[in-house]
């Protein structure tokens, strides 16, 4: 291609990157302290055709426009000036730069030491000037609230790449995501937010391809623009729209997980690759200098961990991260973001702190003052690893948030730990101890049990230490606080006992964050068991252990039908997805008002020494309408290791009780202790159980009783109203069970009420088949 096709010409300096124009194409770049810009354009096999020296500058920006420029050209800077690391620039002309507000580029950026030092052009990926048309085919976004969202947590590369129902070479890419057996498989189990982990073109660190691995979760940016080349069969932009509008075509709303708290070029001597090369002073944050009057450049600011921490407090630095979100929300299409080390990306500097998170601050003004981010919905990882930088809960109104203690509470409480079933009741209702009513929506907590980071669900039953050897550190990388347990054996296991429990607390952990209040968030294959093999950071694991296998046996799809029964449970009924209590003011619907009550087995209400019990495991949440105008619910949940009778309490006149859910079912749906005739109000041991009240025509009543009287004759007590049973009586009960104790219609006793008295006469049936068991919370006495 002669360089004669192209014309430098009067360009203009907003907006920055490459964009096309009737004239050709106009070139913008921040380079406040550079001393010459120099565009260099090549063929589509990367070689050079010429280069233009941007003439113009203004307020920082260098700007041109080049005529005969069209969509698809490559091209590259060289940024001349001082070459001073020590005081802050680092300008190389003789390394080639991406531009930061490159919307793609032309190939993944492959870390080469010897190339960087001697070879640019070889080595650095080339920005791609792009046409933005593309056709929506008039599909619009879906507007999930935060309310109706259920996220799915995956990676474009490991959720296909062994799916054989996509075609071989579109397996794991944006193309094979959105492949209609794919989509339906996703629709199915009932997700409407796929949660994308990072797309942004990456690179991988120089010590992870040292090692031969690399940086397969994407958490190691170079562009803020560009979707990451390798997942593309052809052209990533494209693709990743129509992946984007396929979704959107069923329904199914896209976020994004972003890094905007650090880039791969690395601390202090770090490569210039892209941003360091143009601004290196403003894009990075660095230590105060030992006089406290400056900076000491030598001195990249770490609490990433990974090396620097981009200056979002910066003006260039704020700027390219908010015209980025733009970008994606409008252009791309995606529905949010989630922030990953959101806490950084929130410290300011300023005359009187020093790389302080501050929540009013520029950041999040910018955000929530912007009409298209502040629509999007948005979810903070709220916390980094510098000084302060746990803030869980301290985010603004219109921010969700990553609740690692919802995840850690959860664990224990299905691990049987003492003491935390005040803790977990807390975290099923919002975990308005960290997000208070009034001020915080009730869906600010991200509910989790297992993320990308950490155990898997399945190695959470499965290991109590992690396993991280093929990562190549000796296995001191990762987290040991797993709040794990194998259940018998560490791993895999033929022992069929530790099986059931492993999936009985699988099932106990997916529910439970089905049916709190919150945003739900599971992780891809959990719904089919996936395991890692202990690894609880696979971040460098491109291969089969990260990736998601589709050999599917009955036990992964009875696990897949129960966590579709559990979404359909939860998006058909407004408790989930709308509470709205009369003591929380921070939306009003004009919609009936819920009701929350929380019982012991026995129908007592719950008080407050009765939360802080070392041996409490058992309880019920009535939570809903005391009507008969609105739904209402049950959850029974018994951690203990009995089967538990519960009294349950009194309907609304005309409605009785019915089982929708129970976890000692392999998919959910109730059987046992409930039946076409009726309902035992019995949860089995270490499960939940849930009611949901609906119209009662009376002829269940009579054919219980009925059925209950032909199967025991129990002696009944004409002062209490109750029926006894003797310590030699014995009668016929479901196999299989250590204990059960039934009632039907049992209305909840007040607090302090004599536990062998009601409100009213009713029948008590007690069943026994090994020995009758009554305790406070499940334990034996």
């Amino acid at each position: 291609m002669s360089s004669d096709k192209f014309t430098l010409v009067s360009g203009r300096e907003a907006p920055l990157g490459a964009s096309l124009c009737d004239r050709g194409c106009n070139f913008s770049v921040w380079a406040p302290e550079a001393s010459k810009v120099t565009l260099v354009l090549y063929t589509n096999d990367e070689q050079e055709i010429c280069r233009f020296d941007l003439p113009e500058k203004n307020n920082g920006i260098w700007y041109g426009c080049i005529a005969g420029v069209q969509a698809g050209q490559l091209y590259a800077y060289s940024v001349d000036g001082k070459y001073a690391p020590r005081d802050g620039v680092a300008f190389d002309p003789e390394k080639l730069l991406i531009d930061p507000y490159a919307k793609k580029l032309s190939r993944p950026v492959l870390w080469n030491y010897d190339k960087y030092l001697h070879d640019s052009r070889a080595f650095i990926s080339k920005s791609v000037v792009v046409d933005d048309a593309f056709d929506w085919q008039g599909v619009q976004k879906p507007n999930i609230t935060r309310g109706k969202a259920i996220i799915y947590e995956t990676h474009v590369k490991g959720f296909t790449k062994l799916n054989e129902l996509v075609p071989p070479h579109l397996r794991g890419t944006y193309l094979g995501l959105c492949q209609p057996e794919v989509i339906n498989y996703i629709k199915t189990l009932g997700i409407t937010v796929v949660q994308l982990m990072p797309i942004y073109a990456k690179m991988s660190e120089s010590r992870l391809v040292d090692m031969g691995l690399s940086n397969y979760w994407g958490y190691n940016p170079i562009s803020f623009m560009a979707p990451e080349p390798s997942y593309a069969f052809g052209d990533a932009v494209t693709e990743f729209k129509t992946m984007i509008r396929e979704f959107h075509r069923a329904g199914i709303a896209v976020i994004l997980d972003v890094v905007y708290n650090h880039t791969a070029e690395g601390g202090y001597g770090g490569p210039n690759v892209s941003f360091r090369g143009f601004d290196n002073r403003n894009y990075y944050v660095y230590e105060h200098s030992a006089d406290g009057k400056g900076f000491n450049y030598e001195a990249t600011t770490n609490v990433t961990g990974c090396g620097n921490s981009f200056n979002a407090s910066s003006e260039p630095g704020l700027r390219i991260i908010l015209d980025s979100l733009r970008y994606w929300l409008t252009e791309m299409q995606v529905d949010g973001f989630r922030f990953d080390l959101a806490v950084t990306v929130a410290r300011e500097t300023t005359p009187y702190v020093f790389n302080s998170f501050e929540p009013h601050g520029t950041f999040f003004k910018s955000v929530n003052a912007d009409p298209i981010i502040s629509r999007a919905l948005l979810i903070g990882e709220p916390w980094d690893i510098g000084g302060f930088g746990y803030r869980l809960g301290q985010f603004p109104p219109k921010w969700s948030e990553q609740n690692d203690r919802y995840r850690d509470t959860v664990r224990s409480f299905w691990r049987g730990d003492p003491g935390c079933m005040g803790e977990f009741a807390t975290r099923l209702l919002g975990s308005r101890d960290i997000y208070p009513k009034d001020l915080r929506s009730i869906n600010s907590s991200v509910n989790f049990v297992s993320y990308h980071d950490g155990f898997t669900l399945e190695d959470v039953v499965s290991y109590n230490n992690r396993h991280n050897e093929a990562n190549k550190e000796d296995n001191k990388d990762g987290t040991s606080n797993n709040v794990s347990c194998n259940y018998g054996e560490e791993g895999p296991t033929k022992n069929v006992r530790i099986q059931k429990k492993r999936a009985q607390i699988k099932r106990n952990m997916l529910a439970t964050v089905m049916l709190s209040q919150g945003i739900p968030h599971i992780v891809a294959g959990d719904e089919i068991s996936r395991t890692q093999n202990g690894n609880n950071n696979a971040y460098c694991q491109d291969n089969e252990l990260s990736w998601v296998h589709w050999d599917l046996d009955k036990d992964k799809q009875e696990l897949y039908n129960f966590v579709k029964l559990l979404t359909s449970i939860r998006l058909s009924s407004r408790v989930f997805t709308e509470l709205q209590l009369r003591d929380d003011k921070f939306r009003i619907t004009g919609k009936p008002h819920h009701e929350v009550n929380w019982y012991h087995p026995s129908g007592f209400a719950l008080v407050d020494n009765d939360w802080h019990s070392p041996v409490a495991q058992v309880f019920m949440l009535d939570i809903g309408c005391s009507d008969a105008t609105g739904e209402r619910f049950v959850i029974m949940f018994n951690a203990s290791g009995y089967d538990i009778c519960f009294h349950l309490p009194e309907n609304s006149p005309g409605r009785r009780w019915s089982a929708v859910m129970d976890t000692c079912e392999a998919d959910g749906t109730p059987r046992r202790f409930s039946d076409e005739t009726g309902l035992y109000p019995v949860c089995c041991s270490s499960s939940v159980k849930l009611l949901k009240e609906i119209p009662d025509d009376g002829k269940r009543v009579a054919s219980i009783i009925e059925r209950m009287e032909q199967t025991a004759e129990p002696k009944t007590d004409v002062v209490s109203g109750t029926e006894e049973i003797s310590d030699t009586e014995e009668a016929a009960v479901p196999e299989n069970d250590d204990m059960l104790v039934c009632s039907f219609k049992t209305p909840a006793r007040k607090s302090g009420s004599p536990s062998h008295k009601f409100s009213h006469a009713r029948k008590s049936f007690a069943f026994r088949k090994k020995s009758l068991i009554r305790s406070k919370f499940g334990k034996k006495r």
